[in-house]
C-alpha cells in the first residue's frame, strides 16, 4: 500500500495530532495577563475558545472516519489495521471526547482551571486511543497505549492545588506504570515464544503446535491481559478507580469513565480475537473470572458509598464486567452485544456526569448522595433526568440499559455460559439497590436548600443522553446494525 494510502487511512489521528500541536502553539504564544479583573475575563474567554476549538477538531476527526472505506486494510506494514470495527469504536471515543470537553466549560471556569493545556491533553489522549483501536502489532499497541495514558495522568492531577487531585494523579501514574511494565513483560514473553510482534504471525503459532500448548505463550498472554485489565479497571486490577474518580476534577472523571474504557475494551477484543484466537480455551477462562469478579464487586462495594463519584467508580467496574460477558462468549453475537453495550454505557455515563456537575448549591458541587434530598421538589427536570439514567444503569426495562444487558446475557447463553449469565443477572439485581437509592433520596426525602440553576451545556448533554436511552428502545436498528457490521470484521469471527 502506498504511503499516501497509509496516511489517508489514519487521517483522523493526524487531524487530532496537528490540532493538538496548533492549540499548544496558540496557547503558548498568545499574550495573556491576569493582573486585573478585566484581563481575567479576557483570559477565561480565550480558554473557552480553546475548548471550542478542541471540540471542533474532535468533530472534524469524527467526520473523517465516515469517509474511510469499510473494507479492512493493513497499513504501515501491518502495524495498524483500519476496518469497520475500528471505525465504530473510534466514533464512540471521539463522542466521549466531545462530551467530556462540553462538560468541562463551567466547572473549569468556576475552579479557576481554564487553561489552554486542557483541550490539548484531551486531543493527544484521544489520538492515542484511536491508535489503540487500530493496533495490530505489540509495538504499536504499547506506543498507542502510552500515548493515551500519559495525558490522562496529567488530567487526573489537573487541579494541582487540590490535595485529592494531586493524590489521584500520583496513584494513577504509579499504578499505571506498574501495569505498563507487566504488559511489556507479557509482550516480551510473547515475542520470545513466537518470534514476532505482529498479531497475524502470533495467531499462527498455536495452530502449528498440533494441540501441544505453549506454556510460555500462555504466560505472556496472562501478563498482557493484566495490563489491559488495569486500563479497563476490571477486578482484581481496579484498586485505583474509586480514589482517582473521586479526586480528579469531575469533567476529567467523566472522560475517564468513558473514553479510556472504550479504547481499552476495543484493544482487548482486537488482541483476543486476532493474536490469540487459537488460544480461546485459555483466555476465555480468564475473561469469565474477571467478568464475574467485576460484576460482583461492582454490585456489592458500591452499596456503602455515599460519595456519588465513588459510587459511579464502582458502577463503572460492574459495567466493565457486564461488557466482558459478551467477550467471554467468543462469538460474533458476543462481540456485537459488547459493542452495543459499550455504546449504551457511553450515553449513560456522559448523562449521569452531566447530572453530577449540575448538582450545585452556591456554586459548590454536591457530591454526597444525601445532599440530593428532595431534589425533585426543587428541580423536577434535573431529578427526572437523573432518575431515568439511574434506571437505565440499573438495567430496568424497557430502557436501553436493560436491552444492552439482554444482548450480552443472550450471547453468553447461546455460548453455553449459563453460570456466567445467571451470576450477571443476580449482580444486576443487587446493583439496582444503590441506583434506586439515589432516586429515593431525590424524590422521597425531605427537601434541602435549592440547587443553583443548571447551565445550558449540561442540560444539552443530559437531554441528549436521556433521548438516546429512551429512543434506543423504539429505534434500535441503526446502532445494532452498525455493531453487527463492526463485529464481523474481527479476526476470530472469520
Amino acid at each position: 500500500m502506498s504511503e499516501l494510502a497509509n496516511i489517508s487511512a489514519i487521517a483522523p489521528e493526524i487531524v487530532l495530532a496537528i490540532g493538538a500541536m496548533a492549540l499548544l502553539m496558540a496557547g503558548a504564544f498568545s499574550s495573556k495577563t491576569a493582573s486585573v479583573s478585566t484581563d481575567q475575563i479576557v483570559e477565561t474567554q480565550h480558554e473557552s475558545g480553546m475548548i471550542w476549538a478542541g471540540i471542533a477538531v474532535l468533530a472534524l476527526a469524527c467526520a473523517l472516519i465516515f469517509t474511510l472505506p469499510s473494507e479492512s486494510q493493513l497499513i504501515f506494514g501491518g502495524a495498524l489495521v483500519v476496518d469497520s470495527f475500528s471505525q465504530f469504536m473510534k466514533v464512540l471515543i471521539l463522542i466521549a471526547g466531545i462530551g467530556g470537553l462540553i462538560l468541562s466549560f463551567d466547572y473549569l471556569e468556576g475552579k479557576g482551571l481554564s487553561k489552554f493545556e486542557y483541550p490539548v491533553l484531551v486531543l493527544l489522549s484521544c489520538a492515542g486511543m484511536l491508535l489503540m483501536v487500530s493496533a495490530n502489532d505489540l509495538i504499536s499497541l504499547y506506543l498507542a497505549l502510552e500515548l493515551s495514558s500519559l495525558p490522562l495522568y496529567i488530567l487526573a492531577a489537573f487541579h494541582r492545588d487540590n490535595l485529592r487531585s494531586s493524590e489521584a494523579g500520583l496513584k494513577y501514574f504509579v499504578l499505571g506504570a506498574l501495569s505498563s511494565g507487566m504488559l511489556l513483560y507479557g509482550a516480551s514473553l510473547i515475542y520470545g515464544f513466537t518470534g514476532s510482534t505482529a498479531f497475524s504471525e502470533i495467531a499462527k503459532v498455536p495452530a502449528l503446535q498440533d494441540g501441544v500448548l505453549n506454556v510460555g505463550l500462555i504466560f505472556g498472554l496472562v501478563f498482557l491481559l493484566v495490563g489491559l485489565a488495569f486500563k479497563v479497571s476490571a477486578v482484581p486490577f481496579h484498586m485505583w478507580t474509586p480514589d482517582v474518580y473521586e479526586g480528579a476534577p469531575t469533567p476529567v472523571t467523566a472522560f475517564f469513565a468513558a473514553a479510556p474504557k472504550l479504547a481499552a475494551m476495543a484493544l482487548l477484543m482486537r488482541v483476543l480475537g486476532g493474536a490469540f484466537s487459537g488460544l480461546s480455551d485459555q483466555w476465555q477462562q480468564i475473561i469469565i473470572f474477571v467478568s464475574i469478579a467485576s460484576m460482583v464487586l461492582g454490585a456489592v462495594a458500591a452499596i456503602g458509598q455515599n460519595n456519588i463519584k465513588r459510587m459511579m467508580a464502582y458502577s463503572s467496574i460492574g459495567h466493565v464486567g457486564f461488557a466482558l460477558v459478551g467477550v467471554a462468549a467468543n462469538s460474533q453475537d458476543g462481540a456485537q452485544a459488547t459493542l452495543v453495550y459499550l455504546a449504551i454505557y457511553l450515553a449513560m455515563t456522559l448523562g449521569v456526569f452531566a447530572g453530577i456537575l449540575a448538582m450545585r448549591r452556591h456554586d459548590l458541587l454536591v457530591e454526597d448522595i444525601d445532599g440530593l434530598s428532595g431534589l425533585a421538589q426543587n428541580n423536577l427536570p434535573l431529578a427526572s433526568g437523573i432518575a431515568i439514567l439511574m434506571f437505565s444503569l440499573a438495567g430496568l426495562p424497557p430502557l436501553a440499559g436493560f436491552i444492552g444487558k439482554l444482548y450480552v446475557f443472550s450471547a453468553a447463553i447461546e455460548a453455553g455460559l449459563y453460570p456466567l449469565a445467571i451470576i450477571g443477572v443476580l449482580a444486576s439485581v443487587i446493583a439496582a439497590y444503590y441506583y434506586l437509592r439515589v432516586v429515593k433520596v431525590m424524590f422521597f426525602d425531605e427537601p434541602k436548600e435549592k440547587f443553583s440553576p443548571v447551565h445550558g451545556k449540561l442540560s444539552l448533554i443530559m437531554g441528549a443522553a436521556v433521548i438516546f436511552i429512551i429512543g434506543f428502545m423504539v429505534v434500535p436498528s441503526p446502532l445494532v446494525q452498525a455493531a453487527t457490521d463492526a463485529a464481523k470484521s474481527l479476526s476470530f469471527l472469520k
